[in-house]
C-alpha cells in the first residue's frame, strides 16, 4: 500500500508546502520505498510509495504526456494492460505503472473513468488546465481513504489515506464513501459502482451455479498474483484464507508430485500476471508460495493452519505471541488502525504484529480472506437470520460497511509494516456472482452448516478427475472469528485487562464523557480512551463500531454466540 496526501485550493500552498510534507510523513509507514510532490497553482499532492509494480520507473505523482495531469494513487490496477491495449498509440506512457492508465482514462471519460478499473484503488487527480480535482476509491473501500475540510479556510479540499495527516488542518473529515468520485468542479461526490445486488435492487432469484462460484474466485485470485515482488498468503487455517492459499498454491505451482500435490521446496515457482490481452500468463519466477500465519502456543487456527500448509506445500512460517506482547501493541495497534471498535482490535493486534514478520522476511503482498463472511453470511448470528430477505438484506449492509471493519483491519495493520494485502473475495466479478443468485441457498438451516455455498463449490469428493483443494475437515470446519481463533486466552485477557484497568465509577461516569457512541463494556470504554489520547474529537465520527445482528450480546466475539460449538470453548 502506498499513502496520499492532497489539499486542493490552499491560500497559501509554497507556505504550507513544509507542513504537508511533514503530514505526509505521518503516513511513511504505508510507503517506505519513495516519497514524492508536486504544487500546481494553489494544490499540492504527496505520495509515499510502496513499489510492487513498476519498480525502476512508478514514481507519483504521476503527470500526463504534457504535464497538465497530476496524479497520486494508492493501490493495484490489475487490468492496467488490457487498459493500455485499448488506447493504442493515442498516448505516450512515462512509466511501466499499472496506475498510469488513469491519467488517460480521465482525458477520454471524465468521471467515468473508475468504472473501467479493476482493482483496489483511492486516488486524487489534479486537473491543472480546469483547476480541478477528482478524486476516488474502489468500489468496495478496501484501501483507506478520508476527506476533510477546515471551517476557516471553506474553498479548501483536503484528501489523505490515513486520519493522522487530516486532524491537523481538519475540522470535519469523513471517510470517503467506496465506490464514489468526487468533483470539486461541482462539489458532488457520485456513487459510480453500480451492482445489481445493491440495496434498493430486487432480492436475488437466480440459480446457484457452484461450478460458477469457484471458477470467479480462482480468477479473481490469479488476478492479484499481479506482482514483481516476492509474495505471500496469510493462512489462519480457516476456510477462507485456506481456500485463498490453495488458489495461489495451485497457480504458482511449477509441477505436482504423484500425489497431485505441491512440488519439491527447492523448485521455482510461476508467477501469473493479466497480459495485454486480457489473459493470464506466466511474467515473472520467485520461490514456492510462502504462508503466514499467528496465535497463541496451541491455538486453534495455528494447529489447522500448518495442517493447510501441509496439505498445500507451502513454505510455512507459523508465528506465536504472548498475551503480554498483544497488551503492549495495543496502544500502537490503536494508532494505526484509527479505530475503537472492540472486534476491530482484537483481531488486528495479531495480524499487525504478524505483519511485522512478514515484513522481515521482504515478502511486500499478501493474499487474504476477508470479505468472505459478509458475501455468504458466515457469522454464527446469521443462524438466527429469520428469512433469506432479512439474510440477503444483512449481507449487503456488511458488505457495504467493509471499508470500516475488516477491509479497515487488513489494510492498515498490514501498511503500518509497509506490506499491501489484496482480497480477492472482494473483485467486482465474483462479487457479482456470489451476491446475485438465491439467497436461500445461504441460509444456515436445514443441516447447512455456515458459507455452505462455498464450501460446496470448492468440494471435490464426487469428481474423482479433480484434485482436492483442501483437506475435508478444514474445508468443513466451523467458523472461528480471527480473534477467538489465534487463542481465546487472548480475549479472556483484554476484558480481565480491562476490568482492572477501568474503574467501575469511571465506568459508570461514562455518559458525562461520550454524548454519543457511548462505550457499553469496560474493554470498549479502555479502548475508547486510548484512541482519544492519540485522536482529536472530530476524528470519532470516522468510526463504526461492530455489533452481531439479531442477538443481544454486547461481546462480538464468535464465543458469545449461542451456535458456536462446544468443543472449541476447550481448545
Amino acid at each position: 500500500m502506498c499513502g496520499i496526501f492532497c489539499s486542493h485550493n490552499h491560500p497559501d500552498v509554497n507556505g504550507f508546502k513544509p507542513q504537508a510534507l511533514q503530514l505526509a510523513k505521518a503516513i511513511r509507514h504505508r510507503g517506505p520505498d519513495w516519497s514524492g510532490n508536486i504544487i500546481s497553482n494553489k494544490t499540492i499532492l504527496t505520495h509515499e510509495r510502496l513499489s510492487i509494480v513498476g519498480l525502476d520507473s512508478g514514481a507519483q505523482p504521476l503527470t500526463s504526456e504534457d504535464d497538465t495531469l497530476i496524479l497520486a494513487v494508492n493501490g493495484e490496477i490489475y487490468n492496467h494492460r488490457v487498459i493500455r491495449k485499448g488506447f493504442g498509440d493515442r498516448y505516450k506512457f512515462k512509466t511501466k505503472s499499472d496506475c498510469e492508465v488513469i491519467l488517460y482514462l480521465y482525458a477520454e471519460y471524465d468521471i467515468e473513468a473508475p468504472t473501467m478499473l479493476d482493482g483496489m484503488f483511492s486516488f486524487v487527480l489534479y486537473d491543472s488546465k480546469k483547476n480541478r480535482v477528482v478524486a476516488a476509491r474502489d468500489p468496495m473501500g478496501i484501501t483507506s481513504f478520508y476527506q476533510g475540510w477546515n471551517s476557516s479556510q471553506p474553498e479548501t479540499v483536503y484528501f489523505a489515506s490515513e486520519l493522522k495527516c487530516l486532524h491537523p488542518v481538519c475540522d470535519r473529515i469523513i471517510p470517503f464513501p467506496p465506490g464514489h468520485i468526487y468533483d470539486s468542479s461541482t462539489q458532488k461526490t457520485t456513487r459510480y459502482f453500480r451492482p445489481g445486488w445493491w440495496d434498493g435492487s430486487p432480492i436475488p432469484d437466480k440459480a446457484l451455479n457452484l461450478r460458477q462460484v469457484r471458477s470467479t474466485l480462482e480468477t479473481a485470485v490469479r488476478k492479484r498474483l499481479m506482482a514483481e515482488v516476492p509474495y505471500g498468503v496469510l493462512l489462519s487455517g480457516g476456510l477462507d484464507s485456506s481456500l485463498i492459499a490453495s488458489i495461489a498454491a495451485r497457480e504458482t505451482r511449477v509441477e505436482s508430485d504423484a500425489n497431485g500435490h505441491a512440488g519439491s521446496q527447492d523448485q521455482i515457482d510461476n508467477l501469473v500476471g493479466i497480459d495485454d490481452e486480457g489473459h493470464l500468463k506466466t511474467v515473472s519466477k520467485y520461490q514456492r508460495l510462502q504462508s503466514f500465519s499467528i496465535g497463541l502456543p496451541g491455538s486453534p487456527d495455528g494447529v489447522a493452519a500448518q495442517k493447510v500448509a501441509d496439505f498445500l506445500g507451502t513454505e510455512h512460517h507459523n508465528y506465536t505471541f504472548t498475551i503480554q506482547e498483544g497488551l503492549d501493541a495495543l496502544r500502537d495497534v490503536i494508532y494505526h488502525l484509527e479505530t475503537y471498535d472492540v472486534t476491530t482490535i482484537r483481531a488486528s493486534t495479531p495480524m499487525y504484529l504478524l505483519s511485522r514478520k512478514i515484513k522481515a522476511h521482504g515478502v511486500k503482498m499478501v493474499l487474504s480472506g476477508e470479505g468472505s463472511d459478509e458475501i455468504f453470511g458466515g457469522y454464527l448470528y446469521f443462524h438466527a437470520a429469520p428469512d433469506k430477505t432479512t439474510f440477503h438484506e444483512e449481507t449487503v449492509k456488511r458488505v457495504k460497511n467493509l471499508h470500516l471493519a475488516d477491509c479497515l483491519r487488513a489494510n492498515k495493520s498490514t501498511s503500518a509494516w509497509g506490506l499491501e494485502a489484496r482480497v480477492p473475495f472482494l473483485d467486482k466479478d465474483f462479487l457479482e456472482v456470489a451476491m446475485g443468485f438465491n439467497p436461500e441457498e445461504k441460509m444456515i438451516k436445514g443441516g447447512r452448516i455456515e458459507k455452505w455455498v462455498l464450501r460446496a463449490a470448492f468440494d471435490t469428493s464426487s469428481e474423482p478427475e479433480t484434485e482436492p483443494y483442501l483437506p475435508p475437515d478444514i474445508l468443513w470446519r466451523q467458523k472461528e472469528q480471527f480473534s477467538d481463533g489465534v487463542g481465546y486466552g487472548w480475549i479472556d485477557s483484554l476484558k480481565d485487562t480491562a476490568a482492572s484497568t477501568i474503574s467501575d465509577e469511571a465506568f459508570a461516569n461514562r455518559g458525562s464523557i461520550w454524548k454519543t457512541d457511548v462505550p457499553d463494556t469496560k474493554e470498549a470504554y479502555w479502548y475508547r480512551q486510548m484512541f482519544d489520547e492519540q485522536f482529536p474529537e472530530q476524528c470519532a465520527s470516522t468510526v463504526m463500531r461492530w455489533t452481531p445482528t439479531w442477538s443481544n450480546q454486547t461481546d462480538p466475539s464468535g464465543r458469545a454466540i449461542s451456535t458456536h460449538v462446544a468443543k472449541y470453548q476447550d481448545a
